[in-house]
């Protein structure tokens, strides 16, 4: 699949992923520039290595790394790993092996995954609303309020979907519970959410689908979800070639 959309020579850009183990700044994102210099195969690619002020970027064997390809068809994106890193004919080269299906890409969408995960939620009252950054600080007070069931859907870095026997108003806040286990810990989320589509569901009468994105969301929270994508999407790749 790779081969049909991505060509020797095409632009690209990378991003780095938490724990790539490159020298920047803990939670902060880097992107880099490079082209396509060889397809080894459906899993691998060979590219340049990246420049900066017209020094090479030692990226490390086993970072991880957000690929955009500028193609003769739009952008597409993976996920991938440096496997390999050498010198040949004067040209710095990065071995790359996907971890993650190519897909078309649009910017500014994070890459979602499909799940189906236990969770809870509950409208936000008007109080809590007029005070979001408050709610942060607050979080034992949902200890005294019910919370309904739902199941997750889908869940990105930056909102998710869910289904609920209660259905919550497009535009309304809603406040959520949910746990991943990211780096081998579960880890409990208590997230603020507005909701941007709410539907009953056809099949399912009385079941409504909700489409939330995530504010106030704090950075490292959001890196952890991602984080969490990852790890998942590479588990999938790894069933699928048994």
């Amino acid at each position: 699949m790779l081969s049909k959309y991505v060509k020797t020579g095409d632009k690209l850009e990378l991003e780095t992923i938490v724990n790539s183990g490159d020298n920047s700044e803990q939670g902060e994102k880097k992107n880099y520039r490079s082209q396509v210099y060889d397809i080894i195969s459906e899993d691998q690619i060979k590219i340049g290595m990246p420049m900066e002020q017209g020094k090479v970027i030692l990226l490390p064997v086993d970072g991880e790394y957000n690929l955009c390809f500028y193609t003769q068809s739009g952008l597409y994106q993976c996920l991938a790993r440096v496997i390999d890193r050498y010198k040949a004919d004067n040209i710095f080269i990065l071995v790359m092996e996907l971890t993650t299906d190519i897909r078309k890409y649009q910017r500014r969408e994070y890459y979602r995954l499909n799940c189906v995960l236990d969770m809870k939620a509950r409208s936000v009252t008007p109080a809590e609303s007029d005070d979001a950054p408050y709610l942060e600080q607050v979080h034992f007070l949902d200890t005294d309020i019910t919370f309904n069931n739902g199941v997750m859907v889908d869940i990105s870095g930056g909102g998710a979907r869910f289904i609920s026997r209660v259905q919550y108003p497009k535009g309304s806040n809603i406040r959520f519970v949910f746990s991943l286990f990211v780096n081998g810990k579960l880890t409990e989320y208590r997230l603020l959410g507005r909701v941007l589509y709410s539907e009953e569901l056809q099949s399912r009468p009385g079941s409504f689908e909700h489409r939330i994105q995530f504010i106030n969301i704090m950075n490292d929270e959001r890196e952890s979800i991602i984080k969490f994508i990852f790890e998942e999407e590479r588990k999938i790749r790894r069933r699928e070639k048994g």
